[in-house]
């Protein structure tokens, strides 16, 4: 397995925490979430929100390359990620049924459902362009900055999709 560059999650987490303390608006602290996120999770080339929207999931703040606008709940690993209410890490992309390509490159992905008081928000998706990208601790300390992030949302009394 390639070694990618160690992310500092607790100097991450607590970047996250002081960015989200004093704000309210669920549009700018999503924005400044992914792109913190972004910025500083080491060899990834998507990272981005999806909102919930009735039964599918609609394209929200993201940085990368453009994206697909609507996945359909069960549909890809956003869409299963989604329906299933669990995080999905796939090592190879190509290896998973009904993967759908927005991107190229991409050869890995993680998907977290953003869940809040038992209803489901939306997925934080991040691909890789190297196979087998994401592993366990990853996987651990993405779902603890998702955490933080409705956290953030709930102490406002706000939800995702209220912004769009």
């Amino acid at each position: 397995m390639t070694k990618f560059a160690a992310t500092d999650y607790r100097n991450l987490s607590a970047q996250l925490a002081a960015m989200l303390a004093d704000e309210t608006d669920p549009l700018a602290n999503s924005a400044n979430f992914v792109g913190l996120l972004y910025a500083e999770i080491a060899a990834i080339n998507w990272l981005g929100i999806y909102v919930l929207r009735d039964n599918e999931l609609v394209l929200g703040p993201f940085q990368g390359c453009p994206a697909c606008v609507r996945i359909s709940l069960g549909r890809g690993v956003c869409g299963t990620a989604a329906e299933n209410r669990e995080t999905l890490r796939v090592a190879d992309v190509h290896a998973f049924e009904g993967h759908i390509a927005c991107d190229a490159a991409s050869r890995s992905e993680i998907v977290v459902p953003l869940i809040s008081d038992g209803r489901l928000l939306g997925v934080l998706d991040i691909d890789s362009p190297h196979t087998d990208r994401f592993s366990d601790a990853d996987q651990q300390e993405i779902e603890n900055l998702c955490a933080a992030f409705i956290s953030a949302l709930e102490r406002n009394e706000l939800r995702l999709p209220d912004f769009i």
